[in-house]
Parts: structure tokens; C-alpha cells; sequence
């Protein structure tokens, strides 16, 4: 069985996780403080980040978009990256919008202070971080509305990693009650697909010591 290395409110981690439950994959997943370098996790890969899948055979593959690429490569009969060039083209340039640019402008920002700061003891949030955050999530929920509106899933006719990589960060904001849904209802439509899909099961029973999400987090209704 395969082992995935992560953190439970790290939206690569949890692009992972998905994508494993939608392939129909087990794995047995392993809590790592990155922070703390552990000298057998840099083993597997010296940058020291997250997340980390270890095959069966105890071989590492590291970093998000490798990962991706080997279950796609390795696990083909549920195909989560396009099945046509253009919409291979499509989900990966979705996927890269989510793990680059929201990342950069939205979730790193939310989840360094209200999170990281707060389990590596380093000090208070930063208010001018949170209030940038939350000013930026709005540009990207409505692009997300709009495409919701426009396709059938975010990349086209089918569910992919752009889905999977939209809902892993927006899971993790939600968790923190950082979600303006009521003001996104076609994105909200679009998360509440997708939150009621198996794969989601075991993130939205994630529960952090001291940090408890709001009541509507694990709710498919809202």
C-alpha cells in the first residue's frame, strides 16, 4: 500500500488525497511537520516540502505535479487530467492557476497566519496578510462561478485536477471560516457538488487539536 506524506490543511496534500479516492486508491496517510526537517523525510525529498507519495515499494515521488503526473500515468483507467490534448491543456493551466496564483494571492497568505504562525509559535496573524487574502478570495470565487456556469465541470465535460485542486484549497479556507459563499452562489453550487462526491469523505472529517471548523464544513447542504 502506498504511504502519502502530508499535512492536513495543505491544499497540494489535499489535491492528493483526492485524487487518490477518485482513482480508487488506498494509502495510508502520515502526518509530517515539515518544519522540523526530519532527516528521513529529506531523504525522500530534500526540498523538505509536502506532500510526498511513497509507493509500495517504498520509492518517493515529491512535489504536487509529479505526484499528479505518476497516478495518471500509473492508474489510467479513471483519467483526471483531460482525455483529449485540449483538455489536458485546460485542467493543467487550472491546476496551475489554483497552485500558483491562488495560492500566492489567497491561501498561503490565510493559512501562514491564522495556521503555520499559530503551530510554529511565531507570532501574532497579520492583520494587512488577512485583510489582502480575503479581498482576493472574491476575484477568484467569481471566476470560479463563471466557469461553473459555462461547463459542466471547471476545465469542461469532465471532473479534473482543476476541480480537485479548486476544492482541496477551497476545503482548507472553509475549514478556517474564510468563505464568502453567500455572496458566490454559482461557485457555491459548484463546491456543493463536489463536497458530496466519496472522495471528499475523509477531508471533511478532518479535525485540528484547538482548532475546530465551523459547523457548516462537513454539511453537503450547507
Amino acid at each position: 500500500m502506498m504511504t502519502l506524506y502530508h499535512s492536513p490543511l495543505s491544499p497540494p496534500c489535499r489535491t492528493v488525497r483526492i485524487m487518490l479516492a477518485e482513482k480508487g486508491i488506498e494509502a495510508v496517510l502520515q502526518e509530517e511537520k515539515a518544519w522540523e526537517r526530519r532527516e528521513a523525510f529529506l531523504a525522500m525529498n530534500p526540498a523538505g516540502t509536502l506532500p510526498v507519495l511513497e509507493d509500495d515499494q517504498g520509492l518517493p515521488v515529491a512535489e504536487l505535479w509529479p505526484i499528479c503526473e505518476f497516478l495518471e500515468e500509473v492508474f489510467p483507467e479513471r483519467p483526471l487530467i483531460g482525455t483529449d490534448p485540449y483538455a489536458r491543456a485546460e485542467a493543467r493551466r487550472l491546476l496551475s492557476w489554483f497552485e500558483h496564483k491562488f495560492a500566492h494571492e489567497v491561501s498561503e497568505l490565510l493559512l501562514e497566519e491564522k495556521v503555520v504562525k499559530r503551530i510554529t509559535r511565531r507570532g501574532q496573524p497579520d492583520s494587512g496578510a488577512l485583510r489582502a487574502a480575503r479581498h482576493n478570495i472574491r476575484y477568484h470565487l467569481d471566476y470560479v462561478g463563471w466557469l461553473s456556469e459555462r461547463r459542466s465541470w471547471l476545465a469542461g465535460d469532465e471532473l479534473s485536477v482543476a476541480d480537485i485542486s479548486a476544492a482541496a484549497h477551497l476545503s482548507c479556507l472553509d475549514y478556517l471560516g474564510d468563505v464568502p459563499w453567500e455572496d458566490f452562489p454559482a461557485a457555491k453550487d459548484w463546491y456543493a457538488r463536489f463536497k458530496s462526491r466519496p472522495s471528499m469523505r475523509s477531508l471533511l472529517s478532518d479535525q485540528l487539536p484547538g482548532l475546530s471548523p465551523p459547523a457548516h464544513y462537513a454539511d453537503l447542504d450547507f
